[in-house]
């Protein structure tokens, strides 16, 4: 029998950015969330559909972010992270 495969969730998000030579969002709370993803082929479709719907603004930035890779499960928890258990 084979191991599944983990899953390696992904964010999509973006939003005006201050200038479009930094990474810096002019309004956080307008940040746009575009969803989450299971892996990253179909993080970077929904990618991909949102930077081309704003290619005329060069200050509409969006991102991909590799969830899986904010906590690896085999590290103990954090003391402050037990609390939320």
């Amino acid at each position: 029998m084979s191991k599944p495969t983990p899953q390696r969730l992904h964010l999509v998000f973006g939003g005006e950015l201050v200038s479009a030579s930094r990474t810096e969002f002019k309004d956080v709370n307008a940040i746009h969330i575009v969803g989450i993803y299971p892996n990253y082929a179909a993080a970077y479709s929904a990618w991909k559909a949102e930077a081309q719907r704003t290619v005329d603004d060069a200050h509409m930035r969006y991102f991909i972010a590799h969830l899986h890779r904010l906590r690896d499960e085999e590290t103990p928890a954090s003391p402050t992270e037990e609390l939320g258990s």
